[in-house]
């Protein structure tokens, strides 16, 4: 099931008239266990994500939250055993740090009988989750790829950056292959950089170093391609044309904006999505109105054209 825009909003004015619970009713509790800060984009998820706990247990007074980050997987299944035998959760919300070690731990939660809503990074083995919150990932590839192939109409060597080792990362770059596919676009090479500034900086150098030629990036994130310009501005090397990233940072839209021609567009993939997955999982606790199901976001091609439609001066990300 994909929701639209209006049933969501539907759904949640169903559910806040009908937040108030009789004295006496027993409080359900959501846990909500994301990565911490390790970079912008999950900086942004980690904003939101606070935000709306803290707006939620105003609204829902039947409803507590338990919120934890972890800096890696381990943290972060001890995190949800945690939560599973000190606050006998009755939902678990998690955006996964990694797929494969996150799997055995929310299929627990799903075995004990709560409602697992997961967001973003999905599982590892399919249909454990009552809810998936999402970007197109598929889509996010797919339009990254679009873009390239607009820009190099007569091809060219590219490399590419993956993320942190996942089922969306997978989405994204079979999308982006199948996309260049045919249009002469060669990708020379292709590492994880981790979704992070200082390990793409490190990858991007290697790449200068191994490829006296290289016409553009796709860094796939925002903060890859930080990471990947600085690299790049290091080496004082003039042949890279352009560098696509991805995600919406506002540093780098306002340079979209601005016309630089290093980063000519962007690709949206909101952090604000952990938001509508807590969200979901509260009115899934509080009313009758049907929320499982997968809930996808599309991505959007922003340009010059569009980015100020896309520019958030005050975001944290």
């Amino acid at each position: 099931m994909k929701f639209t825009k209006t049933f969501i909003a539907a759904a949640l004015a169903s559910a806040v008239g009908g937040a108030a619970f009789a004295d006496g009713h027993e409080v359900k509790v959501i846990g909500v266990s994301i990565p911490a800060a390790t970079h912008g984009w999950a900086g942004g998820m980690n904003f939101h994500a606070a935000e709306t706990v803290e707006r939620l247990e105003e609204v829902y007074p039947g409803l507590d939250f338990v919120l934890a980050t972890a800096s890696d997987p381990g943290k972060q299944v001890n995190d949800i055993e945690d939560m599973v035998a000190t606050r006998n959760i009755d939902a678990l919300v998690v955006l996964p740090f990694e797929s494969d070690p996150l799997t055995p731990p929310v299929q627990a939660v799903a075995d004990s009988g709560a409602w697992v809503t997961v967001v973003d990074r999905g599982l590892s083995v399919a249909g454990i989750e009552d809810l998936y919150v999402a970007g197109d990932n598929t889509g996010f590839g797919t339009v990254s790829g679009d873009y390239m192939v607009s820009k190099m109409p007569d091809g060219g060597d590219i490399v590419v950056f993956r993320g942190i080792p996942t089922t969306i990362d997978n989405e994204r770059v079979d999308a982006f292959t199948a996309a260049i596919e045919g249009s002469g676009i060669n990708v020379l090479d292709m590492e994880h950089g981790n979704w992070n500034r200082d390990d793409s900086f490190t990858v991007m150098q290697d790449f200068l170093s191994k490829y006296d030629n290289i016409d553009a990036v796709w860094a796939s994130d925002d903060d890859m391609a930080i990471g990947v310009l600085a690299a790049i501005e290091a080496a004082g090397r003039d042949d890279v044309q352009f560098v696509l990233g991805g995600a919406g940072m506002k540093e780098m839209i306002k340079r979209t904006a601005d016309g630089d021609a290093m980063i000519p567009a962007n690709v949206t993939y909101p952090p604000s999505m952990i938001a509508t997955a807590i969200e979901l999982t509260a009115v899934g606790l509080t009313s009758n109105a049907p929320v499982s199901g997968d809930f996808v976001i599309g991505s959007v091609l922003i340009t010059q054209e569009n980015a100020m439609d896309f520019y958030y001066p005050d975001s944290p990300f």
